[in-house]
């Protein structure tokens, strides 16, 4: 089969990387134009196993740095840490803080060494009813398929979402205008144990605090309408939130911006379809969530081997109805628990959990705390996001243990 993917990012090339070692004939094209950081720096441990799967995780760990765990700061200086060593040991308990240009860069050559092709510029399209082909210029950067048309196209084109507007595909967009700007700063005080990422609730949003290499990655999530009100530009936003903000001051007062300030501001878009005649989309183009939590990378590799193993050539139409239904679950999974961290119910019932220890002292110390960090910790990990169990452990919770509380937190994100 020929299959052009549309995209070099890491659902394109896992993607390529996994028709490619099938022995298909994969061409990617991407032209190579990427910002100077890219969002998607903090992964998930749910993405070891397919590092491990593509035969790459030492390669990912040698330009990370280990991530242990996340802690939330959720209003004044409580903090409440999420461990990835609550993990269950049949799962990895870790992940990595990585940075994502050289990041792209190894899932780019694990495609071409399974096969790929690598073709430096931007795919040009056309339709023919539901199906996508290439145009003839693009078909004639391919010589080795003689004029062929591709027998099957992957969307891989992120926020883009080529074929979406090809084929005017409309998307859902989710109940928050956030918006976000983020840059590398040096001089942020590390914290400890080392990789641990922070996230600081705001008056009006959140941020990010991402140890990297020699380098922190520090970013803000504001509502469009506060942003505007901190300055004109992403850069006096971005300066407002560490100087005015009581606690990132007393934390980042050496802070210097090392890079350029990048922005980004489609958040929470799904396509309404995501599959076609002869095409598929992975990754964001076919639905990005939100950056809470950060899904982002997990989403896009998992949907890259979703569609690998789903897909299936003598059956197409029924087999990428089956992988968009599961795009769809794992979707709606991710919206479900990010969720209860903006509600700040997810904080409620992590209060209500110390107090229903405190009030039956029989219990083992720390079982309450133990039984629900492992539960969310494996949901937010990503390995039991989607799984009717865990999410009815959760909302069984919600509704029992918060069952006399208002519905409005105190540690909700406006």
């Amino acid at each position: 089969m020929k299959i052009a993917v549309i995209g070099g990012g890491p659902s394109g090339s896992v993607s390529a990387a996994l028709f490619a070692r099938d022995g298909h004939e994969v061409a990617i094209f991407d032209e190579g134009s990427r910002p100077e950081i890219i969002s998607g720096e903090s992964l998930v441990p749910g993405v070891i196993p397919i590092f491990r799967r593509l035969g790459i995780e030492d390669q990912i760990a040698a330009i990370s740095l280990l991530k242990p765990s996340v802690t939330f700061i959720p209003m004044g200086g409580k903090k409440i840490e999420f461990r990835f060593s609550s993990l269950p040991k049949k799962f990895p308990r870790y992940a990595y803080n990585t940075p994502r240009p050289a990041l792209d860069e190894i899932l780019e050559q694990c495609a071409r060494g399974f096969g790929a092709t690598k073709i430096s510029k931007r795919a040009e399209l056309l339709s023919r009813g539901d199906q996508i082909e290439l145009t003839p210029p693009s078909l004639d950067s391919v010589p080795q398929w003689n004029g062929r048309q591709p027998d099957f196209v992957i969307d891989a084109s992120g926020r883009s979402r080529v074929s979406s507007k090809l084929m005017n595909i409309k998307a859902e967009i989710g109940p928050r205008r956030d918006v976000s700007h983020f840059a590398h700063f040096h001089g942020i005080h590390p914290e400890f144990p080392s990789g641990q990422v922070i996230i600081n609730r705001l008056e009006n949003g959140w941020s990010w605090r991402i140890p990297l290499p020699g380098k922190t990655s520090f970013g803000i999530v504001l509502d469009r309408l506060a942003a505007s009100n901190l300055g004109d530009s992403p850069e006096a936003r971005l300066d407002a939130v560490l100087k005015n903000d009581p606690l990132l001051k007393a934390e980042t007062f050496e802070a210097k911006r090392i890079s350029r300030v990048e922005t980004y501001a489609n958040y929470q878009l799904t396509s309404t379809r995501g599959v076609g005649a002869n095409w598929a989309c992975v990754g964001d183009a076919f639905g990005f969530v939100d950056p809470m939590l950060s899904p982002g990378i997990l989403l896009a590799l998992k949907s890259a081997e979703l569609l690998h193993q789903r897909c299936q050539f003598n059956n197409l139409k029924e087999s990428l109805k089956s992988y968009s239904a599961e795009m769809v679950t794992n979707l709606n999974a991710w919206r479900y628990l990010i969720d209860f961290f903006y509600s700040g119910r997810i904080f409620e019932l992590y209060d209500q959990g110390l107090d229903f220890q405190r009030k039956f002292q029989n219990l083992p110390i720390g079982f309450i705390d133990a039984f629900m960090t492992s539960n969310l910790a494996s949901m937010a990990s990503g390995f039991t996001t989607a799984s009717r169990f865990a999410q009815g452990i959760l909302g069984f919770a919600e509704r029992y243990m918060l069952e006399n509380r208002a519905k409005t937190s105190e540690y909700a994100i406006a």
